[in-house]
């Protein structure tokens, strides 16, 4: 991001970052005071009327008819299919796995450049309209970030190097999943790209980010070149980025992607799984890429048999990326 005027940068940054400033104000939240049964989605959608006071102004709940407001509508659209692919292909009830409350919050701030969840909700801007389109017109970025709600109850990864690369690897896969899913995508069918039409026509790039072929989302004068790394021999080694939790997350996201394609079907009945019980059961807040390996590799036996095909996949897709 070495070109464009020095809003531009700033936007671009905090943008290509999604979320990095706002994980240190994540807390665990306390019990709600009702819970839903198990399968039943409660969706709250707030405007902000380009303000920053949340959650704003209700605008759409649960089983509401659809707003004339298209960013309601897929804000409410993304939160039901992020909650159906948890629920349906891993008997998870919401964020905490207790039924918590979608509540989302859209039209936040002025010409606003990023989605965040904040511990409690989602947060969506517009988008400046210079690079940036409005933040609920990708799906996967919408699941993208409600996963980092999974993590923050589940391995909660910190946020710094290797485990803060996985945290952001995590969501990659599961917001591409709900993505997949939403669209009946096998792995050989889908994209693979996050945020898919944030970008405006006149930025030279596709997303923010690429699981099949991290590194190539996007090369612009104002953006600069996708800096993220397929291989560990690559791997970003400084201090920014958290120790480069967004850009060396292409490492672990590429390994998922390799095995995905390597078993074949939809991704989220079986490398999905993996990496949901690995993030659920198996990996704790210092997890790195080595251990990420090991524990996924160990449950592929598990569900599918040493030496079975899927094992043998996740266990060649960490090789290929150099982890192992």
């Amino acid at each position: 991001m070495e070109n464009g005027n020095p809003q531009q940068r700033t936007w671009a940054f905090h943008t290509l970052n999604i979320s990095a400033q706002f994980l240190g104000r994540r807390n665990i939240v306390g019990n709600i005071s009702f819970a839903p049964s198990p399968g039943e989605k409660r969706r709250t959608i707030y405007d902000a009327k380009n303000g920053q006071q949340l959650p704003g102004t209700l605008v759409r709940s649960e089983g509401d008819p659809p707003s004339t407001d298209r960013a309601v509508n897929e804000a409410y659209d993304a939160a039901g299919a992020t909650y159906d692919l948890f629920y349906e292909m891993f008997d998870r009830n919401s964020i905490d796995d207790k039924g918590l409350r979608l509540d989302s919050t859209v039209h936040y701030g002025d010409k606003y450049d990023n989605a965040f969840w904040n511990g409690d909700q989602m947060v969506y801007g517009d988008g400046d309209g210079e690079m940036f389109q409005c933040f609920t017109k990708s799906i996967d970025v919408i699941g993208h970030e409600l996963v980092h709600g999974i993590t923050q109850y589940e391995a909660g990864l910190q946020y710094y190097g290797e485990p803060g690369a996985l945290n952001e690897s995590f969501s990659d896969v599961f917001g591409s999943l709900v993505k997949q899913k939403s669209k009946n995508q096998t792995a050989q069918d889908a994209d693979w790209l996050i945020g898919q039409g944030l970008l405006i026509p006149t930025i030279k790039g596709v997303a923010l980010r690429s699981l099949k072929a991290p590194g190539t989302a996007y090369n612009d004068p104002v953006l600069g070149k996708d800096p993220q790394p397929a291989h560990i021999k690559d791997k970003y080694t400084g201090t920014d980025d958290n120790g480069g939790v967004h850009i060396n997350s292409g490492i672990p996201n590429h390994a998922f992607y390799l095995a995905a394609v390597e078993i074949g079907g939809y991704a989220w009945e079986t490398v999905g799984k993996i990496w949901y019980i690995a993030l659920r059961d198996r990996l704790n807040g210092k997890a790195d890429f080595k251990k990420a390996a090991s524990v996924t590799i160990q449950i592929a036996g598990e569900l599918y048999g040493n030496d079975s095909n899927e094992q043998k996949a996740v266990q060649n897709a960490w090789q290929k990326v150099g982890v192992i």
